[in-house]
């Protein structure tokens, strides 16, 4: 059995002062566009896909930026890919209530680990970076629990494959 994978695209304005987040349906938080690799796909195509599908917009891969290793059950080996829209119109789907650009220093409240992930592809590093997981903790999961138990409780059903989208 393969272990399991995600994918993550994350696109910025062209002068890189502002960068694209969707906000989820199941989940409402702003998160980059990403999602589970699906059998038989490369991550260069299931970050295309999800880009797409959260998106409206057709991206073209730039630059890998980044695997990131699981760390507990919460987490999965996932790969940053730097996108640039190539085509199609922003609009929202079955999986997106909204999508904005922000600017890089007025980003909204992020789950972890999305504000160091943003903060990785911004740097811009000359080569693949290769790191565990930072933030997803189960400490970090019992916090946030206590402060938005229904966002929480929605994350947990999600996880258990339950998805609650509106």
């Amino acid at each position: 059995m393969q272990e399991k994978q995600a994918v993550y695209g994350i696109a910025f304005s062209k002068d890189r002062k502002e960068v694209l987040l969707v906000m989820r349906r199941d989940i409402p938080v702003w998160v980059l566009p990403g999602g589970g690799l699906d059998p038989g796909e490369t991550p260069e195509e299931g970050a295309l896909r999800e880009f797409y599908e959260e998106t409206g917009c057709k991206g073209k891969i730039l630059r890998k930026v980044a695997e990131y290793l699981p760390v507990n059950r919460m987490t999965c080996f996932s790969h940053l890919f730097e996108c640039e829209i190539i085509g199609g119109q922003l609009s929202t789907g079955p999986e997106t209530k909204a999508i904005q650009y922000f600017p890089m220093d007025k980003l909204p409240v992020l789950p972890p680990p999305y504000l160091g992930w943003i903060r990785d592809a911004a740097a811009a590093h000359p080569s693949l970076i290769r790191k565990p997981i930072e933030g997803v903790t189960y400490w970090v999961l019992i916090q946030l629990l206590i402060r938005h138990p229904l966002l929480v409780g929605r994350y947990l059903l999600a996880k258990l494959g339950i998805h609650i989208n509106r």
